[in-house]
């Protein structure tokens, strides 16, 4: 638990910006609901700044991909799948499952290589021609709706897309391994695990 003016608190960090910003935020909202006493505190940033946090005791938790980390305990959170995004007048494809082989030749829209699902995307051999490459998920998508190129995004990105399955991904929460992590913390992650369940159902991604 990480002090905050006399208050009960717990302090969480998240990678993804788009989650940090239109998923966390109502969740917060509900949980406050449950457990007025609790302020639950939100930095966002990008991983290497997440991970640094929760080592150094600044933050109680961290949400997002993450690989093994000396000092970090590191547990799965969530499964999103990878999705192919294409512009909503491209009616050609319906919600099924998508093959790698099926996004050769088209024009992709990447984010920086430092993304571990853009690393992924590479991983897998994808022959496609090179789009732009953008730092936000909100320009990648915003990009494809101009009719820019396709993308492959997490599908917590799905409530602001037309998308498609093509892959599964790992989600974690990391705390630092050297303490216990504050009931607060451990209540509001049981919370956040249970509203992200409702919310990915009612978008569509279980």
């Amino acid at each position: 638990m990480v002090p905050y003016g006399g208050v009960r608190s717990v302090a969480i960090t998240c990678a993804p910006p788009w989650l940090a910003a239109h998923v966390l935020p109502p969740a917060i909202q509900q949980f406050r609901e449950h457990w007025p006493d609790v302020r639950v505190r939100l930095f966002d940033g990008d991983r290497i700044e997440v991970a640094r946090r929760v080592i150094a005791g600044k933050v109680d938790l961290g949400l997002g991909i993450f690989e093994r980390t000396p000092g970090v305990r590191r547990a799965p959170f969530f499964r999103f799948s990878l999705m192919v995004v294409r512009p909503d007048r491209n009616a050609g494809f319906n919600r099924v499952s998508t093959r790698w082989t099926a996004l050769a030749g088209q024009t992709l829209i990447s984010l920086t290589p430092d993304y571990p699902h853009q690393q992924q995307i590479e991983k897998a051999g994808v022959s496609y021609t090179c789009g732009q490459t953008v730092n936000l998920l909100d320009t990648q998508i915003g990009l494809v709706e101009a009719g820019e190129g396709i993308a492959i995004i997490p599908s917590f990105g799905l409530p602001a897309c037309r998308s498609r399955k093509v892959a599964m991904l790992e989600f974690y929460e990391i705390s630092h391994r050297g303490r216990k992590l504050p009931e607060e913390a451990a209540e509001f992650s049981g919370f956040l695990k249970r509203y992200i369940a409702r919310w990915a159902g009612d978008a569509g991604i279980l």
